[in-house]
């Protein structure tokens, strides 16, 4: 089976076991400041996990589009990319580990067809420091599943992952690691957990390619090695407990399933390839590239995996509204383009690398996910213009590199190249090279060492930005959220009905909101569309909703969200009386009750900034002081 098809089987599989499908969220969550990117399948799900009632049921599932920018450094081997599809199943209080592991186990084996001889799973081996039991439960329930299909499946006692290369497999199938690898909570391991904080043990399923163990990971092999030949292909999170005042911890009244596996690499286990890169989803973008740049895979393949990755990355951020810029979103999509321009350029790709490839992988997903075609001509037209931009850029770092090595070319210098100009390094040297330009012996340990610097920089700039728990939902950033929906009402009145939303970001301290726009707004705009807010404000509206059939719901006149995708049902927020609302939209709250809450205190809504956020797109950054 290729990935389409094991998409489609899985949610298929869930469907006949009463699961709802449900649509993926956005790659850019909404409303949600503690985070640039949805970067799991779970994300959008956790109200849900903590206990809010989800209008589809108890059982979910879907396959959720992910993207993780700390992967970006990594992508080049054969297994590590920023995009991904995440599969996955919910039980809210419904199923638990008796139904999970089996399906699962049935899903792989039967449907998909792995040989289970080529399956490893692992088990959480309890904590007893922190009063945590052993999860002798999965463990049973595997050693069954693997009998069944005439399996010996030894148990073996692992603990940390460093214990794993000095224990090594010792002819295990199932195998208890510690709460560094088999816990789930959103602090961490049990002893970061505060009281009340809900989690549980997790069982993961590895796929064996049989690949020679590298020593250079460590003395012996198990199932958490990172020498390639395991690769985990999906992990079923219980949350089971939670945490007592006293340290301990409790059985949860509502225990939930969350699973999810990955597309790519369950496909790649079909293949029985180790480089994911060779899976329906990837390889016709690697072709492509040869086609473009005349050359093979074998003879580039870190080149063309980087490029390959970036671009899927790339399609789905511009189709979910992202625009490259030199902040947050936009920052990382832009970082992603010029590097897949950088891997281009070595390959001999001087220009069309976007047009060539973008529909390509638009049309891949064009069943799957139809809204990436619904903006195909918007996609390709920010890929373009930033392609075009930055080709410039690398002309000007060839000149800049004229001057600065004519004073001293070392790694600091090849450095502030790259990190200034995006000029690659590879091609700092190939110049050098070129004209004869000496270059320190240790030029890459400075380089490295700059780069460090700023990877540090870049940490502690995302740390400040985006603190807090995921789906923080304090009362201002309620307020904020609900304040928002007045403001894009107010804005279609004074600028115009083409105006729709690009993005959002809603903290405690400030509402943001991108929308498309072709010129900055004038003072007068500005003051129009806070006048009408404050009036909104003033005349205290209630704020209702009414969950109904999506097409019920969008036959209303709601407005959606750009590059949104919803289920059967939708929840369709109104402010003002039903019989002639100020406004409506599609949207999953949380809001305020009545309009009147956002001027207490003799609050007013005030837009504190409007700028340019890319072409055509204005953002603007407003309060309640």
């Amino acid at each position: 089976m290729n990935a389409q098809q094991i998409r489609q089987a899985y949610l298929e599989f869930y469907k006949k076991r009463g699961h709802k499908v449900i649509p993926r969220a956005r790659i850019v969550p909404e409303n949600d400041p503690t985070t640039l990117f949805t970067g799991s399948g779970m994300q959008p799900l956790i109200p849900y996990l903590l206990g809010q009632k989800h209008p589809d049921g108890t059982r979910l599932t879907d396959s959720q589009t992910c993207f993780r920018a700390e992967d970006i450094d990594e992508v080049g081997d054969n297994r590590h990319t920023t995009f991904f599809e995440m599969l996955g199943n919910w039980s809210l209080g419904d199923y638990f580990k008796q139904e999970q592991l089996p399906w699962f186990f049935e899903f792989l084996t039967d449907v998909v067809g792995l040989d289970p001889e080529k399956l490893y799973v692992t088990v959480f081996i309890g904590d007893s420091k922190n009063k945590v039991p052993k999860d002798t439960e999965s463990a049973e329930i595997w050693q069954k599943l693997f009998t069944s299909k005439n399996i010996e499946a030894k148990v073996v006692e692992i603990g940390s992952e460093a214990d794993g290369y000095s224990k090594g497999m010792n002819d295990g199938r199932i195998f208890y690691y510690d709460a560094s690898k088999n816990w789930w909570s959103r602090a961490g391991k049990p002893e970061n957990m505060p009281a009340g904080e809900p989690g549980g043990p997790d069982s993961e399923v590895f796929y064996d390619f049989g690949t020679p163990h590298d020593t250079a990971w460590g003395e012996h092999c198990h199932p958490n090695c990172d020498c390639g030949r395991f690769l985990e292909i999906g992990n079923s999170v219980f949350m089971q407990y939670i945490k007592t005042e006293d340290g301990g911890f409790k059985e949860l009244p509502q225990k939930n399933v969350d699973f999810g596996g990955g597309l790519e690499r369950i496909a790649a286990a079909a293949m029985h390839s180790p480089d994911v890169f060779k899976i329906d989803l990837l390889w016709p973008i690697i072709t492509k590239i040869q086609e473009l740049s005349g050359k093979q895979y074998q003879d580039n393949v870190q080149s063309m995996r980087i490029i390959a990755d970036h671009m899927r990355s790339a399609v789905f951020m511009a189709a979910d509204g992202v625009t490259p810029s030199n902040k947050t979103q936009g920052y990382i999509l832009r970082r992603l383009l010029r590097r897949a321009i950088r891997q281009g350029h070595e390959l001999g790709i001087e220009n069309g690398l976007f047009t060539a490839i973008a529909p390509l992988v638009i049309d891949m997903y064009r069943e799957p996910f139809p809204e990436t075609t619904k903006h195909e001509k918007t996609v390709v037209e920010v890929l373009e213009k930033e392609e075009k931009l930055f080709r410039q850029t690398l002309r000007k770092g060839l000149r800049e590199f004229e001057k600065l090595a004519k004073a001293k070319l070392d790694g600091r210098t090849i450095f502030t190249l790259f990190d200034t100009y995006g000029f690659p390094p590879e091609l700092s040297v190939e110049e050098a090279k070129k004209q004869k330009i000496q270059i320190p012996d240790n030029w890459q340990d400075q380089f490295n060492a700059e780069l460090e610097k700023q990877r540090e920089r870049s940490r502690s700039a995302t740390a400040g930005m985006f603190k807090g728990g995921l789906a923080e939902h304090s009362e201002q950033t309620i307020k904020y959220h609900t304040a928002t929906h007045l403001m894009y009402k107010a804005l279609r009145l004074v600028l115009g009905d083409h105006v729709e939303q690009r993005g959002s970001n809603i903290t405690n301290e400030r509402l943001r909101f991108d929308f498309n726009h072709p010129s900055k707004m004038t003072p007068e705009e500005i003051k129009k569309v806070e006048d009408i807010v404050n009036e909104q404000i003033d005349k205290d509206l209630p704020v209702t909703w009414k969950e109904m059939p999506t097409k019920e719901g969008l036959a209303t006149g709601a407005r959606g969200h750009f590059g949104e995708k919803y289920g059967e049902t939708v929840k369709v927020y109104i402010m003002g009386p039903e019989d002639n609302p100020y406004t409506m939209e599609l949207c999953g709250g949380p809001h305020v009750e009545h309009t009147g809450t956002l001027g207490e205190g003799g609050k007013r809504f005030k837009i504190i900034k409007e700028e340019s956020s890319a072409a055509g797109i204005r953002r603007i950054k407003a309060v309640l002081q």
